[in-house]
């Protein structure tokens, strides 16, 4: 990956030079409250999976890229891979949400999936402190996930 490429740092690891992105959905209000469940069920299930530093911004209105963002640090290449895979298919049972893409660096430091309106980044704590991506969205709202769960 082009450390230099703000883009590519952005879109995660691969998907600046991916295939381009299905056009956004014209904006008419607020997105699918699904989409904001789904977020805050799939941030629950980092933490419940014992990830660390649990991150959840609302970049609607900030982004045209995707509605929200999660961002976790795993303390090993097998929880950031389990974690992952649990995570999508939360999202497809639950919701309805199609994994459009992931990408996972050989090394196992930086797991990406992208449903389009949501997006997650899984670290480690060395390559989530190198990129700092939550610095980008520092003036984004963050989603309160922690609380009562629904039935």
């Amino acid at each position: 990956m082009d450390r230099s490429d703000p883009q590519e740092m952005l879109l995660g690891p691969g998907r600046a030079e991916g295939p381009p992105r299905p056009p956004r959905r014209p904006r008419q209000g607020d997105s699918d409250p699904r989409t904001c469940q789904c977020a805050i069920e799939i941030a629950r299930l980092c933490d419940d999976r014992h990830c660390q530093d649990v991150l959840l911004f609302d970049l609607r209105g900030l982004s045209d890229l995707t509605d929200y963002i999660i961002i976790a640090s795993g303390t090993s290449d097998r929880q950031i891979k389990s974690v992952g895979v649990e995570a999508s298919g939360l999202a497809r049972q639950q919701f309805d949400m199609v994994r459009l893409g992931s990408h996972i660096d050989e090394a196992t430091t930086w797991l990406v999936l992208d449903f389009v309106d949501l997006v997650v980044h899984l670290f480690d704590r060395a390559t989530r402190a190198h990129y700092d991506i939550e610095m980008m969205w520092d003036d984004a709202p963050r989603v309160q996930w922690r609380g009562e769960r629904g039935g």
